[in-house]
């Protein structure tokens, strides 16, 4: 049994002579809980209060958690996150305001009118776009700090993803795109998001940044990049498998 302890987006780990884990017993410092859940087998707990200065345990936020743990562990604290921020979230029903309590380990019910909810998914496109030996790079206003990703965005009711992906870049850069092809897919627990990956070659048009998104935008060729996204995302996903097919 392993314990994923969360304070906000932090998680508590367990520190040990070869690095890090997820705790395996209860840090008696940690009582009482807030919050509780099952996932899995194993338990997610939401705490009000960071255990600080502690020799055996120290918190992380959930993103640096993904060079400190197993990519399993990071997955599974990914989840579990998720479903706690889903429990914060959905403490009265939508329809007649009654409290929702558990039904199952995911799902709960309304004690009042019985409707019955899930965890939801934000899903999102991000898509990596060549022009001969170019690659787009954008800086969205959102960002941190000033490193350059993909175009992405949210898929909106009623469209496909590969019409989502063709509406946000031509939404946010003006430019037309061909041969769209699936990468492939990564949770993205932050809080409950679906990241879907595409590749793109351009076809036509130049490149006019949508300012309510991004502060800038422009093509880079692989001894030119800009700072791009850390390691843990599938934008630096697409841009290493770029880099290496530039580099055959």
């Amino acid at each position: 049994m392993r314990y994923f302890v969360f304070c906000q987006s932090d998680i508590v780990l367990e520190k040990t002579a070869e690095g890090y884990r997820i705790p395996t017993k209860i840090p008696v410092e940690l009582k009482p809980w807030t919050t509780v859940m099952n996932v899995d087998g194993e338990k997610a707990y939401r705490i009000d209060l960071p255990l600080l200065d502690h020799p055996l345990y120290e918190m992380c936020g959930l993103r640096q958690s993904y060079y400190k743990l197993t990519h399993e562990e990071y997955l599974k604290a990914g989840k579990c996150h998720e479903l706690l921020y889903w429990d914060q979230n959905t403490k009265y029903c939508g329809v007649c305001g009654g409290l929702m309590k558990f039904h199952t380990d995911i799902s709960k019910r309304c004690e009042h009118c019985g409707k019955e909810i899930w965890p939801q998914l934000a899903t999102a496109v991000i898509v990596l776009v060549r022009k001969e030996q170019e690659v787009l790079l954008v800086h969205a206003n959102n960002f941190r700090t000033d490193f350059y990703g993909l175009v992405a965005g949210f898929v909106e009711t009623g469209e496909t993803l590969e019409e989502a992906v063709h509406r946000e870049v031509m939404e946010e850069t003006g430019l037309h795109i061909k041969n769209l092809r699936y990468f492939g897919s990564q949770p993205w627990p932050y809080p409950c998001g679906l990241m879907v990956g595409f590749t793109a070659d351009y076809d036509s048009g130049k490149i006019h940044l949508q300012r309510s998104e991004l502060s800038k935008g422009s093509w880079f060729d692989k001894d030119h990049l800009p700072h791009i996204p850390e390691k843990l995302s599938i934008a630096r996903q697409l841009i290493d498998y770029w880099l290496e097919e530039m580099n055959k």
